[in-house]
């Protein structure tokens, strides 16, 4: 297994020393914990997902598409 040294602020490291309290687990299981769930979730979205997933909860969005055809002034 590799590792890496990250620096970290005070208040970041005093959240993540929480967050891995409630859960029970050292604070190196819960940052891997993070990082996988972060880079499995990046991988697993492609760009359209990852934009739906952050406007659906405001109501999403809706586009009124223009009449398919040639373009104005083109030849």
């Amino acid at each position: 297994m590799a590792s890496i040294t990250i620096d970290l602020d005070n208040d970041l490291k005093r959240k993540l020393r929480l967050r891995a309290a409630r859960r029970n687990r050292s604070m190196e299981d819960e940052a891997r914990d993070i990082l996988r769930a972060a880079l499995e979730s990046a991988q697993a979205q492609n760009l359209a997902d990852a934009i739906r997933e952050l406007v659906e909860p405001f109501g999403g969005f809706g586009l009124e598409l223009p009449p398919c055809g040639p373009m104005q002034g083109s030849r």
